[in-house]
Parts: structure tokens; sequence; C-alpha cells
């Protein structure tokens, strides 16, 4: 029956809270530090920002406004002193020319040397200057004529808008450009002594309360995108640094894991040669070749030895497994290979150690199943891996079963199921790492290095295959190996006769499934040998 193997569960980094409220405190102690070296309660960051975004709206607006002023001086000449109106007109662009002159000092200047409240202080002062003279051209004396008195609202009304616009980055700029006109222009219709005088005046100050009130909205959208821009900045310079720090740690752990690899590998080889002298010695007094012990404990002891030197072998073989993995040289012996057969001679080779137990082993294999295209040796150590664990850990009386069948991919899977004691949730991960070893196996008699399952994995994925282990505390363990369905060699369909289009000489594949490691000639010999 085909098996579905689920995707392990994603786990979510223990400290990423712990990250999260770090950042967080960091940020509010860096907006408070902030505020407290700040003259408008804002970031100084954002203060020098702010009136870089005033200096250029203004030079941006300075045609607009250079029209406006000789507009109204030309019309002013016409209706009143064109005198009056010439020299008005004269002081208006002169007071221009300083505010573009200033704003593009300002521009000039050094974002790292600027003097933010100096700059703030003369932008302010001479948005006043500005707002005075707009004032003395619209100030009359009393029994102002109808015609003058809508001209005077309209120009307001247009002084007042376009100043609420260019110095939205700087409201106190924006009162002091406007208030005096409002005023003037106000006090103008109220001292008409009508209605309308005072009709017009009200209408006057709510539309300079809505201009204001406009630009400080704006405002307050331009200090928010400065923010929120300025927070995306610290954060992408977060990640920045902790990428840094993480490349960092990990060429050091890569260079150590090597360095360890090289260690283990080297420190095998060397104890491997006196371990096969003490194998010998060992096996040659545990038989008494040359004669018998006078001592009959000595048999005892010698086969100690010799069964420590075994154990001592397995260990140093799984060593150098790992290093040579984990250094990436180990290299696959691919052949066909069946796994079910494989599986049962393992199954074969552990059944006595199994009977000593007294635990039985159930087998569950799907039938006519098509080689793989694998390593037999790396496959066989998976199964002898896999079903040692389940043997050791399972109790006495115990069951396994092993189960070899078909994915839902097309690929083949091995089964290891026991009822042992099983592997708390928390220390599955731990076994799974070099060296790991969970709480039941430090407990267990039968202690091993930690080496088994990591290097099953590790051939697994070296097969381009799955490996998954689900266990419950008290319930037992299974362990799920799958290998692709592309190393599955399965027979297609016959060769049909070449047709005239099909040259002779490019026949179809046979075998399916593989990668194309074997050329034509060696696929049709194995599909001979497996007929």
């Amino acid at each position: 029956m085909p098996i579905d193997i689920p995707d392990p569960p994603a786990t979510t980094p223990a400290d990423r809270t712990e990250v999260v409220r770090r950042r967080l405190a960091a940020q509010r102690v860096r907006e408070a530090r902030d505020r407290l070296t700040s003259t408008t309660g804002t970031r100084p960051a954002f203060d020098a920002e702010l009136l870089r975004q005033y200096a250029q709206n203004r030079l941006s607006g300075s045609l607009v406004i250079l029209m406006l002023i000789v507009s109204i001086g030309f019309l002013s000449g016409v209706w009143s002193d064109p005198l009056a109106a010439g020299a008005w007109t004269a002081a208006m662009l002169v007071i221009h020319l300083v505010i573009v002159v200033k704003c593009r000092k300002f521009l000039a200047e050094p974002a790292n040397t600027v003097n933010g409240r100096a700059w703030r202080l003369r932008f302010i002062m001479l948005d006043l200057f500005f707002g005075l003279a707009w004032m003395f051209q619209l100030t009359h004396p009393v029994g102002l004529h109808e015609s003058a008195a809508t001209f005077n609202l309209f120009v307001m009304l247009l002084v007042v808008a376009i100043v609420s616009m260019l110095a939205s980055s700087l409201p106190v700029a924006v009162l002091a450009a406007t208030t005096p006109v409002t005023v003037a222009v106000a006090l103008n219709f109220v001292l008409t002594g009508t209605v309308q005088g005072w009709i017009l005046a009200a209408m006057a100050l709510t539309a300079q309360i809505y201009f204001a009130l406009l630009s400080f909205r704006i405002y307050s959208s331009n200090l928010a995108t400065l923010e929120a821009r300025a927070e995306k900045d610290a954060l992408i310079g977060e990640l920045e640094q902790a990428k840094a720090k993480s490349d960092e740690a990990r060429r050091r752990a890569e260079g150590a894991n090597i360095a360890k690899s090289r260690f283990l590998a080297q420190m095998s080889h060397e104890l491997r040669t006196p371990l096969n002298a003490i194998l010998g010695f060992s096996e040659v007094m545990k038989n008494e070749i040359f004669g018998a012990h006078n001592v009959a404990v000595y048999k005892d002891y010698s086969n100690d030895i010799h069964n420590s030197g075994v154990h001592l072998l397995g260990l140093i073989n799984e060593i150098l497994d790992l290093s040579r993995i984990e250094a990436g040289r180990y290299e696959l012996n691919e052949e066909l290979v069946g796994l079910a057969q494989t599986v049962e001679e393992c199954h074969h080779l552990l059944k006595m150690r199994a009977k000593n137990r007294g635990i039985a082993i159930h087998e569950s294999f799907e039938p006519d199943m098509p080689k793989l295209w694998a390593d037999e040796r790396a496959v066989r150590q998976v199964c002898l891996n896999l079903l040692s664990n389940a043997i050791k850990f399972t109790p006495q009386g115990g069951e396994v079963w092993l189960k070899v069948g078909w994915t839902h991919s097309g690929g083949q899977y091995l089964s290891v199921r026991d009822n042992g004691s099983g592997i708390p949730e928390d220390e599955i991960p731990i076994v799974l790492d070099s060296f790991g070893q969970g709480s039941n196996a430090i407990k267990s008699a039968e202690q091993g290095a930690g080496l088994g399952l990591p290097i099953v994995k590790s051939i697994i994925d070296l097969h381009g295959g799955t490996f998954t282990l689900r266990s419950k505390l008290r319930e037992g363990t299974e362990v799920v190996v799958t290998f692709p369905p592309e190393r599955v060699m399965t027979a297609l369909e016959p060769i049909p006769e070449p047709g005239p289009t099909v040259p002779s000489d490019t026949p179809p594949p046979l075998l399916s499934g593989h990668d194309g490691a074997m050329s034509l000639r060696k696929r049709l010999r194995l599909f001979k040998m497996e007929g």
C-alpha cells in the first residue's frame, strides 16, 4: 500500500520573540534620546530632512511666486498709485531673491554640518518679512471700495494657499507668512463697519484656519513618511548586520566542522592500525590456537578484549563514514539494489539478537518491486542501523515491524517501527544530531555513540530521498526513509520497429527513472540480467 510521507513540521526559532523585544526596546530608547536632543520634539535627522524639503519646495515654487508678485504689483499699479506699487514690487522681489539664495545655500551645505536651529530661525524670519510685505500691500484706509475688497480677499486666499503648500514642512513659517496677510485683510473688512465686512472678515479668518490645518496635516504626513523610511532603513541595517554576523559564524562553523572531520578521520585511521593487532591477537588467544590457557579465566578475558575491539572498530567505521559525509567525500557506488531483498538479509543478520531479547520482527513487503539504482553498502547500512536501534530500545517481549512498499509519488520506502519506550518530542532534534543521545538512550545499558540516525539521514539525503522520524513517549518510534521515483528502475514498453522518420541509430531507452549515468549498452545488459 502506498504511503504518504508528511512534510516535517515547521519550527519557529525559540529566540524570535526575544529578538523582536530587544529591537523594540532599542527603538524606544533611540526615539527618546532623539527627542531629548531635538528642538522640535522629533528626531534631529527628521528636523534636517524637513528643512531640506522646505528649501526644495520654495525653490521649486519660486517661479510661481515671482509671477504672483509681478502680477499683483502690475494690477495694484493700475488700481492705485503706480509709484507705491512699483516700490512694493521691488521690495517683494528682493525678499523673494533673498529666500531663494538662502535656500540654495542651505541645500549646498553638507548634511552633517548644518545647524538646524539657526536655519529654522532664518527661514521663519524670512517668511515673516514676506508676510509683512504682503500685509502692507493689502492694507487700505477706512472706506474700502467693494471691488477693492474682493480683490484683496482673492489675493489673500491665493497667497495663503501657495505659502501653505510650499512651506508645509515648517508649520511655524506658514503661520509667520500667512497670519499678517490674513489679519490685514480681516481688519480692513471689520473697519468698514458693515455686516458684509464682518462676514468677509470671518471668511478670511476661516480660510486662514483651514489652510493652517491643511498645512499641519501635510506636515504630519511628511513626518510619518520620514519615520517609516527611517524605520525601514534601520531594519535593513539590522538585517545587514545580522547577515554579516551569520555569514561570519557560518564560516567559522564550517571551518571548525572541516577541522573536526579531518581530526576524526586522521585519528580513526591512526586507531585502526593498533586495533587490528588487538583484534588479531585476542582472537588467537580466545581460540587457543597455540595451546590451552593455564588459567581458564584468561579465555574469558580474551573474549572480552575481542568483543570490545569489534565494538570499537564499528565505532571507528561510523566516525569515518560521518567524517566523509560531512567533508563531502562520501561517494556512492551505485548499482542495482533490491530494497526488499536487502532488508530481508539485514533481518536475517539481526534475527539472533532479537530472538535473545524475545523480540518478534514482522515483515510486510510489497510483491514484485523493481530494483533501485543506489549504493548497496549504504542501503544495507541504513537498514542495519534502523533495525539495530529498534531492537536496542524495544523491551523484552516487544515487537518490530519492517515494511517496504511504494510511495504515492512512485518511489519506494522502508519503514521500521517498534513499540518501545519512544522519544520525547523535544529530544527528536537531539537524537538527529551527531553524537546526540536522548534520555532513554543514556539510561539504557546498551548505549551507543549517537551516530546511527545522523548517518542514516545523511545517506538518504545523498540518494535524494527523505527521512522522517515519528515517535511518542511510551508508544514507540517509527522511522520512514524514502527513495525518489527517479531511482526506481522500471522497464518500458518494447521498442517499436523504427519508422522511416526515426533514425535507426538512435533507439529509445529501455529504462526510465535513471538520470543517464549508465550508457545504453550497459542498460541493455542489466535489463537482460534482470530478465
